[in-house]
């Protein structure tokens, strides 16, 4: 395979070296933290006055963790470290408890934030011959912009399609020979089933590549993308208290995400414990930038669950891999007293190729006992009126749950297409029972 890297000095720096920038970029940000009125009290509090009590990347576990309640007590201006007037954007979170988490950048931190970002996206084997079409919501959210800038950095063509719309979807791929899109993995999916409905032949297009995130998603949902689009999956993450997309992102291996330690120090902790996991172990995610000065977060709690790949890379880049993120600590579902992922039933479903490509988790409360309750859409060519395959499509549905996840659920099938769909962030769960529970 011809690999290739944007910035090869850095990607492929030796461990020792790449351990040595971590160092002198956390002094850096540790002298950004002391200025913000939220990390001030919170350093001095750990014997850290200065960037220069820090003596290792280690010294970092004397600070206490940063929530995103922590980020919301600190809204507006907590966690700004530089004048205002040196602010040049900002982006927020949607603010589930009505106050968002605010990120603010100065005109440094968007230029280091599309160079990671034009990392990611040439390191998967776009170049600047490539059309590129985002297909994801732009405004406050990062993701739109994020991919932007750094398409722009490769020096591709970028549409600035948004999300939804997939007539114009359709047209905007026809019309300028789009070749890399980026969506959520929920909307590609959306996009093929329907493609024979728009008239609109996969022959007839030129993707060779798809950007999936901003959801979780499974390796049978990747497999199943790839399969139906014809195109090469490539998963990535990110999360706008790290700028955004361009914390991790596949290489052509397509075998864990790089997570960029010029740029973010990555810590994998016992979500109970606090304690870190033992190499190779999943446990919580734990960031910390290094590559912004308009607002430091210190070992911020994720609660994305992954863990490292131990062994190294054969493209050759040092930088760590995370595994696929399997879930968040806080999305964990009880389900009378048995813990079960999202993703575990994802996998299951997806797996099986009589399965559309929409579904939902219910939870509800029936009586003392919790029930739990899988609604699929079934594929294109399984028929509605026919009772027996159907029955026996979802007793083994059932029964491969149970074996999963040790819960029998009800499973509900739906005809193709009849399910609503969402434009952004895919809402798998839906979870009726009393809060108190």
């Amino acid at each position: 395979m011809n690999f290739q890297y944007w910035q090869p000095q850095i990607e492929k720096m030796p461990r020792s070296e790449l351990e040595a920038l971590q160092l002198h970029k956390l002094k850096e940000e540790i002298g950004f933290a002391l200025r913000t009125s939220f990390y001030q009290s919170r350093l001095e509090a750990a014997g850290i006055r200065n960037p220069d009590d820090i003596k290792t990347v280690d010294d970092l576990r004397r600070i206490p963790f940063t929530t995103k309640s922590d980020l919301r007590e600190g809204f507006p201006y907590g966690f700004l470290s530089i004048p205002k007037e040196e602010v040049v954007r900002l982006h927020a979170s949607s603010g589930t408890t009505g106050i968002p988490t605010t990120i603010y950048f100065s005109r440094d931190d968007i230029k280091r934030w599309s160079t990671y970002m034009a990392r990611c996206i040439f390191g998967s084997g776009c170049t600047k011959n490539d059309v590129f079409q985002n297909m994801i919501g732009y405004g406050l959210f990062t993701g739109g912009l994020g991919l932007h800038q750094g398409g722009e950095e490769v020096g591709m063509m970028v549409i600035p399609a948004g999300s939804g719309n997939t007539a114009r979807q359709f047209k905007l791929m026809q019309d300028f020979g789009t070749t890399v899109v980026h969506a959520t993995p929920s909307f590609l999916l959306h996009i093929e089933s329907k493609m024979k409905e728009a008239g609109v032949r996969r022959e007839n297009l030129s993707l060779k590549r798809a950007f999936a995130g901003a959801e979780p998603y499974s390796e049978d949902t990747r497999r199943r993308i790839e399969s139906l689009l014809n195109i090469d999956v490539f998963n990535s993450y990110g999360l706008s208290e790290m700028n955004g997309p361009g914390v991790a992102f596949e290489c052509q291996c397509k075998n864990g995400m790089h997570i960029w330690e010029d740029g973010y120090i990555a810590e994998i902790i016992d979500p109970k414990t606090f304690e870190p996991v033992k190499d190779g172990e999943v446990g919580e995610l734990v960031l910390t930038i290094l590559c912004r000065e308009a607002t430091p977060i210190l070992r911020y709690r994720t609660r994305d669950l992954t863990g490292f790949f131990t062994e190294p890379c054969p493209c050759g880049r040092t930088h760590r891999r995370l595994r696929r993120i399997t879930g968040r600590s806080d999305d964990m579902l009880i389900i009378n007293g048995v813990n079960v992922f999202p993703s575990q039933i994802e996998e299951v479903i997806m797996g099986m190729k009589e399965v559309g490509n929409n579904y939902l988790i219910v939870v509800e409360k029936e009586g003392a006992l919790d029930r739990l309750t899988v609604k699929t859409e079934v594929g294109p060519n399984i028929f509605m009126d026919d009772a027996r395959p159907l029955n026996a499509l979802k007793e083994r549905i059932r029964e491969t749950l149970q074996a999963s996840i040790s819960i029998s659920p009800r499973v509900e099938l739906h005809e193709s297409g009849s399910m609503p769909v969402s434009e952004g962030k895919a809402v798998r769960v839906q979870d009726t029972r009393p809060k108190d529970v």
